[in-house]
């Protein structure tokens, strides 16, 4: 689920006069209509939506680790080797 994020502005009469209208006729709230012409604006500079199924994949990836527990036997490396001597 995504979560939103509350944000309160301002706009001219006119404005909300035409939000209403256009909320009222597409069927959809006004918060849902702000959030749409949002994304329509963003796509005429090319600001893709996050595509975050990477993320989901590697999250789903990382909890399988954790679910098999700890490696039989034990790691053969210690913290330090990781760094450069």
């Amino acid at each position: 689920m995504v979560t939103k994020i509350r944000k309160q502005i301002y706009i001219e009469s006119y404005q909300e006069t035409i939000l209403k209208r256009l909320a009222d006729e597409t069927g959809i709230s006004e918060a849902e209509f702000i959030r749409q012409a949002i994304d329509h604006y963003a796509q005429l500079f090319q600001y893709p939506k996050r595509d975050l199924t990477a993320w989901e994949r590697e999250k789903a990836f990382i909890e399988r680790l954790i679910a098999q527990g700890p490696v039989p036997g034990g790691r053969a490396w210690q913290r330090e080797d990781l760094y450069e001597r």
